[in-house]
């Protein structure tokens, strides 16, 4: 089984980072990923965010790796959390992921892809070898920084230690089990001060929100794996913001 948008590499991986476009292969996946490799073929933009790429191609390319592992609690996703001494996002988590360098290649190729395992390997140490990349989600547009942002999909298929590369850029690396995240107890609408609304997530000691808490929303709910949770629930960003 293949999924339909073309990527880089035979086996879904990119093996050193092959330029020649292939089908994602998405075979050996373990079966809970299934419900997600169907949402990642299937998904309409719109259906994950109002704010897509502007029509006249504007916008810099960037992507970040949404990162599947199986741990003690069962599925995980790995985050880092932004240093608190950057300019911007600091203290916040996320994916990982940045712009598209030149090296990279083709935006509208496996350029994505390219950029969201080199700059994971940058602030994590991953050993990009042992992530098979089984899809990508449609670019988002984040208005604020005016990023086009593409979800890259991997299967961590073989772990490798992980944890900040430069301090001054990442305080931390960490996982997620995927049911914490659905837990409803963890969740709730984040409120910024400047009156936008969206989906937050209470992981440990840490709040999940903005773009990263978008899409694992969204992949909460086209997988399948959302539980019934208090949408009036607010929590104010002004001490995150």
């Amino acid at each position: 089984m293949s999924n339909s948008r073309t990527g880089a590499a035979g086996d879904g991986s990119v093996d050193g980072l092959s330029t020649r476009p292939v089908e994602f292969d998405d075979r050996g996946l373990p079966g809970w990923l299934a419900p997600v490799v169907h949402a990642a073929g299937t998904v309409e933009p719109r259906q994950l965010s109002r704010f897509l790429p502007p029509a006249d191609g504007g916008g810099r390319p960037s992507a970040v790796l949404v990162l599947f592992g199986e741990g003690a609690d069962g599925p995980e996703l790995l985050l880092i959390e932004r240093a608190s001494s950057l300019r911007s996002h600091a203290g916040q988590p996320s994916f990982p992921g940045g712009a598209l360098d030149p090296e990279d290649g083709d935006p509208e190729g496996d350029g994505p892809l390219r950029a969201a395992l080199r700059e994971a390997e940058e602030e994590t140490g991953l050993d990009p070898s042992g992530v098979q990349v089984f899809a990508t989600l449609p670019a988002l547009y984040i208005p604020v920084s005016g990023f086009v942002v593409t979800p890259v999909l991997g299967w961590w298929r073989r772990p490798t230690p992980v944890s900040p590369v430069d301090p001054a850029e990442t305080a931390r690396v960490f996982t997620v089990p995927v049911s914490e995240l659905a837990d409803p107890e963890n969740r709730s609408m984040a409120v910024h001060p400047s009156g936008h609304t969206g989906a937050a997530f209470d992981v440990g000691s840490a709040l999940v929100w903005g773009f990263t808490a978008g899409v694992i929303d969204r992949i909460l709910h086209f997988a399948g794996w959302e539980q019934p949770w208090d949408r009036e629930r607010r929590v104010p960003l002004d001490r995150h913001a």
